[in-house]
């Protein structure tokens, strides 16, 4: 029995139904999946499989306001006072319990005993900065001493570091709390309940023995960047003696394509839509119902940031968008973290007019200047390249001299097209195809050499990937060459990138219209990580498609980063 218009259910007051009547009436702003889970929530009311008691979630819900502390800033030491959505999302998940006829309709099987919990499994996907880990954090704690005596409760996450976030919070409540404090103990190992035996631990992609556990409660945090579901599976499968378990996955949207995250929203879309009968799933999704909203009116923003005003500032957004507008790995990181808005790593890094530029250069306008080298050696068998950066005295522009290696073998077994390019370019002066089948990277040596012999341009540092380097290394530094290794990892590139993408942008870098580096930044994608950082692949992972004269571009801005002071002071 409910009274939408008083927010009652069974004559008590319903945080699931005034959160429902406050989207209605305009007052929350909602996306279009929130809405149809609420929707359906609504409808099951009236289903004859199902009975609703909130007495657990308002239990729980008075356990984390009375006995649970904020232990981060700025509302450090306050007590815990949940937001209405929060308290929608418990009480619709722990208050829908199933009938005996419900319970026999879906397993088939006699109702063990009255008032088993229907919902086994919510997804949670809602915005960084959100609050969703403390709130997690608050309904770890009400299960550990409220819950089964003996329960298992698991903080979880692909990495060691994401699944502590949660747990140390859990461990952080409890030692603000005296009352919690005096009946918990925690070590190395976990979390202990020293009165009903419950323990807390953490489970990872690093932890031993995944399997053999006896969990009650699990919370898988950041699920976007599992690659496969061996952590999810390995809770499922210990959970599989439990009447009533509990699995919540929350998380935001994340970078990895084809992972673990896109194939549960998508059995859970397909549930949210009815088009899969799941009764045990609960789907709570905070996301946009476009990107274009999120540019033009900010009162969508609430869509996929339910605290936004209390927990997250207006502010902070409106300074993520001002980065994004300039910044392609920004707006791809907004996007997913601060909108949940799903972002492909094989996108093309920039648009063709960011990377397009026709100014050319002699160069013998450069005779007697110093530069810094980047080299890529890729495999020897196909396209390596050699840059020199060079600047003028009174310029921020980087002028970039450029010379492409391949070898014959590799242009015969192209496709006609690419032996048709290599050909041509090779008639132009810009890539020089080597005899037999593999490249030979002391041409490479000589290059650099001829514009110090030719034209007196003195390359004071060479950076190189760390590809097939010994020998070639050797041969530059007897010939009186410094050289330094770049990483092609996230942490060493991502900065050179960043400062490429502005350049280029910025039109201040002149690759005397390249057709090949053209080609290669075309070709050009993005990945992205969990921390914003980036690296260069290619688009939708093509393998005819070259991206060696962006990267080693990024390798010699690499070079020039680390050496910027020293190397404009010669210039000067």
């Amino acid at each position: 029995m409910y009274d939408l218009s008083n927010n009652t259910i069974n004559n008590k007051h319903s945080y699931l139904l005034e959160y429902y009547n406050k989207i209605k009436s305009g007052e929350i702003t909602a996306g279009h999946e929130l809405i149809i889970q609420l929707e359906n929530l609504i409808d099951d009311l009236d289903n004859p499989a199902f009975f609703y008691d909130n007495s657990d979630a308002e239990f729980r819900i008075n356990f984390i306001e009375r006995f649970c502390r904020h232990t981060k800033s700025p509302f450090f030491g306050k007590a815990f006072i949940l937001e209405l959505w929060e308290k929608a999302f418990i009480e619709a998940f722990y208050s829908f319990k199933c009938s005996k006829q419900g319970y026999r309709d879906y397993y088939e099987e006699e109702l063990p005993e009255c008032n088993i919990r229907r919902f086994k499994k919510a997804i949670l996907m809602v915005a960084r900065k959100n609050g969703k880990s403390t709130m997690c954090a608050g309904l770890s704690l009400s299960e550990f001493f409220c819950g089964n005596g003996g329960a298992d409760i698991i903080c979880s996450s692909n990495d060691d570091s994401q699944a502590s976030i949660i747990f140390n919070e859990i461990a952080n409540m409890c030692e603000w709390s005296p009352v919690l404090k005096k009946r918990s103990h925690k070590n190395l190992k976990g979390i202990f309940n020293l009165k009903n035996k419950s323990t807390i631990k953490k489970l990872s992609d690093r932890t031993r023995n995944k399997e053999g556990r006896n969990i009650d409660f699990a919370i898988l945090d950041e699920s976007h960047e599992m690659k496969d579901n061996v952590i999810a599976k390995s809770i499922e499968q210990s959970q599989s003696t439990k009447d009533e378990p509990i699995f919540v996955n929350i998380t935001t949207e994340g970078f990895v394509n084809d992972g673990y995250l896109d194939k549960e929203l998508k059995y859970a879309r397909e549930v949210l839509n009815k088009d899969r009968e799941d009764e045990t799933l609960l789907i709570w999704l905070y996301t946009q119902d476009s990107e274009n909203e999120i540019w033009q009116d900010k009162s969508t923003w609430q869509k996929s940031n339910p605290s936004i005003g209390k927990i997250k500032k207006h502010k902070y957004i409106r300074d993520q968008i001002r980065k994004a507008q300039a910044d392609k790995a920004e707006r791809v990181f907004m996007l997913a973290k601060d909108f949940n808005i799903k972002q492909n790593n094989s996108e093309a890094w920039l648009m063709e007019a960011e990377y397009v530029n026709e100014a050319t250069f002699n160069i013998e306008d450069f005779r007697g200047c110093v530069g810094l080298g980047g080299v890529d050696l890729s495999e020897t068998t196909d396209l390596t390249c050699a840059k020199a950066l060079i600047m003028k005295k009174g310029s921020s522009k980087k002028y970039i001299l450029t010379k492409y290696f391949i070898p014959e073998s590799k242009v015969k077994q192209g496709s006609q097209e690419d032996k048709k390019n290599y050909l041509e370019w090779a008639k132009k002066g810009l890539i020089e195809i080597t005899p037999g089948n593999e490249n030979d990277y002391s041409l490479i040596t000589a290059w650099f050499i001829r514009l110090y012999k030719q034209y007196n341009i003195r390359i004071i540092k060479v950076g190189y990937d760390n590809w097939n380097a010994k020998y070639w290394l050797k041969e530059m530094e007897d010939v009186g060459f410094e050289c330094e290794k770049v990483r092609m990892d996230m942490n060493t590139v991502s900065g050179p990138m960043k400062l490429v993408e502005a350049d280029l942008k910025s039109k201040l870098i002149n690759y005397n219209n390249n057709e090949i580096d053209r080609w290669c930044l075309g070709n050009t994608a993005m990945k992205i990580d969990n921390l914003g950082r980036i690296m260069p692949v290619k688009v939708n992972g093509l393998k005819n498609r070259r991206i060696d004269g962006s990267v080693t571009l990024i390798i010699a801005y690499a070079i020039y980063m680390r050496y910027r002071t020293e190397y404009l002071d010669m210039v000067r």
